[in-house]
């Protein structure tokens, strides 16, 4: 059952409900079925973490401390 977002032409609410196939959705606050299919948007997620980016000046994580690599 896919969610979709609405945007209610009576009242104006903004919600997102279940679909089901056959079905026709109704605005959960004033009871419209004159709805308007939003454009629905997704998260993704990364398997990294928010862990920063290696780079030279410590932020390479050398157990030396900033400036000790080699790259300087």
């Amino acid at each position: 059952m896919p969610i979709y977002e609405y945007a209610c032409k009576g009242c104006g609410h903004e919600f997102e409900t279940l679909v089901r196939s056959g079905s026709a959705p109704d605005c959960p606050q004033c009871s419209s079925t004159e709805l308007e299919k939003k454009l629905s948007v997704f998260a993704t997620a990364s398997s990294a973490g928010d862990a920063p980016a290696a780079g030279p000046c410590g932020t390479c994580g050398n157990p030396g401390g900033p400036g000790s690599c080699a790259l300087n």
